[in-house]
């Protein structure tokens, strides 16, 4: 079901859930809502009304930061890696490899090589760096928590930072958490374990994420800040 509120469009889904979920998505301020089956129409109506101006503030918010044009992996892109801005410099060789060097990320491909491979290239070698992160701070944090996940995954995502799936104890992390500072990579590792013990984003989900990490609001911000896109 889609809604019209304030000129803002609104896309509204049933799910088997009991209680209301509101979300404006990085990077376009996309606005989402999630409804337990059994409430109305009207119902989801009037709760959005009432938190239309809340609504308006993030997608100002998201309007209001920069955003990178389409990427063509060309000398003089920016590359973050960790929240760290690196300047690409496009070398020429006969195979494909990226180094950081100083404040450069020396890129080597074949000449001619398309947009799209470059792209291909740069992303594995993001996964590759992930991986090893996961690999380390995973078991940090379950310990710190309790919690224990069965399987994880890495998976490239434009909507969310992680996902988990608390019967099955499988976590999904998305790829682009390379870019980001490293502290976000734990604040999601952390958000996603707790759906472990908790599936929904109430008081007792927010209670446990804040205790193992009392300045996860901060942490958040800067997770959904654009500037790394």
């Amino acid at each position: 079901m889609l809604l019209t509120i304030s000129g803002i469009l609104i896309n509204v889904s049933k799910k088997s859930i009991k209680e209301m979920r509101l979300y404006v998505k990085p990077p376009n301020g996309e606005v989402t809502v999630s409804a337990p089956l059994s409430l109305s129409n009207e119902a989801i109506e009037l709760f959005v009304r009432s938190k239309i101006s809340w609504i308006k503030k993030q997608i100002e918010r998201f309007d209001k930061q920069p955003r990178q044009s389409k990427r063509k992996y060309v000398s003089g892109e920016t590359l973050y890696v960790w929240g760290e801005p690196y300047y690409l410099q496009i070398e020429y060789g006969g195979r494909n490899s990226l180094v950081l060097s100083g404040d450069k990320a020396i890129f080597t491909v074949k000449k001619n090589t398309a947009t799209v491979q470059r792209e291909k290239f740069v992303r594995e070698w993001y996964r590759k760096r992930l991986k090893e992160e996961i690999e380390r701070l995973l078991p940090k944090w379950e310990k710190i928590t309790g919690l224990k996940c069965n399987s994880w995954q890495i998976k490239y995502m434009t909507s969310r930072w992680g996902t988990c799936k608390p019967k099955a104890r499988k976590i999904c992390l998305n790829l682009q958490l390379a870019k980001k500072p490293p502290e976000c990579l734990e604040y999601i590792i952390l958000h996603e374990l707790a759906h472990i013990l908790e599936k929904y984003h109430n008081e007792r989900f927010k209670s446990f994420v804040g205790k193992h990490m009392p300045k996860w609001k901060e942490i958040k911000s800067t997770l959904n800040d654009q500037t790394t896109a």
